[in-house]
């Protein structure tokens, strides 16, 4: 005999589809002005923001200042290094302040974003599908800013400081453009973002039944191979370094997502077992 859903969505009764699509347009309407609000204040504030986007190329930036204490605790000496950015075309920074810009009042603007998109979305579902939304969304969107801060912090440094000292000669000095150093900070930090939400994704799919802790030990090593070659293709320079820099936080994520969602399997197998 099924047992029947005594809850039901809350709002959505005598709606029209039009009645919706005006509140849809309601709510863009409301993330475009407060995005543009953001974005315009991070315009003005030109100093102060590409003072943080730019830090990461200085030798006294705070993750290459502990890795120098690191290296005179093991006898060796990292020392200051210098890689100047260039500019190649002429309207070329104007636009990078606009695109830095924008991204900012993305970025300032995605609390009320989320708000927005779940309070609009929130009234079509049930209260046990609410109460999983809002653990995704928020799970999700922590995840993903702990993936950009690991960029900003530990991948890019890391790669930057690499690639940009590297040179195959003394007779040719490296010259990054500014172009280069953006799009390489911004593909990495989206990358990363999107690649923590890997134990999100996971426990959420744990819950429908559709994954299980057993399958991932059991293709770990498919797994792995399949994040080389994900990292290969996503990262912005072919080189080793930094393949193996934005592959080894991937792993660490899918052992990761096995510990998340193993306990979930548990209460239904000790089920199973039992007469």
């Amino acid at each position: 005999m099924s047992r029947k859903r005594t809850d039901s969505p809350q709002g959505v009764q005598g709606q029209s589809f039009w009645e919706h699509l005006d509140e849809l347009r309601a709510v863009v309407i409301r993330i475009s002005v407060v995005t543009l609000v953001a974005a315009v204040v991070a315009f003005c504030f030109k100093d102060e923001m590409f003072a943080i986007v730019l830090s990461p190329k200085d030798s006294d930036f705070i993750t290459y200042r502990l890795l120098r204490r690191l290296a005179l605790l093991a006898g060796e000496d990292l020392g200051a290094f210098t890689v100047p950015l260039i500019n190649t075309g002429l309207a070329k920074q104007f636009v990078v302040h606009m695109e830095v810009a924008l991204a900012a009042g993305v970025i300032v603007s995605s609390p009320y974003i989320l708000y927005q998109l779940f309070r609009f979305v929130s009234p079509a579902l049930y209260a046990n599908e609410r109460s999983y939304a809002l653990r995704v969304v928020g799970w999700g969107y922590v995840m993903f800013i702990i993936g950009v801060l690991v960029s900003y912090f530990v991948i890019f440094p890391l790669t930057f400081r690499f690639l940009g000292t590297y040179q195959v000669s003394a007779d040719v000095d490296n010259l990054i453009s500014l172009e280069s150093y953006i799009s390489t900070l911004v593909s990495l930090s989206l990358c990363l973002g999107i690649f923590f939400e890997m134990p999100v994704l996971s426990w959420l799919f744990a819950r429908f039944g559709l994954l299980s802790a057993a399958f991932m030990r059991r293709y770990r090593r498919h797994a792995i191979v399949l994040i080389l070659v994900v990292a290969a293709i996503i990262t912005p320079t072919s080189d080793v370094f930094t393949l193996m820099a934005v592959s080894l936080p991937m792993w660490l994520l899918y052992e990761m997502s096995v510990l998340v969602i193993a306990p979930l399997q548990r209460p239904s197998q000790e089920g199973e077992k039992c007469p």
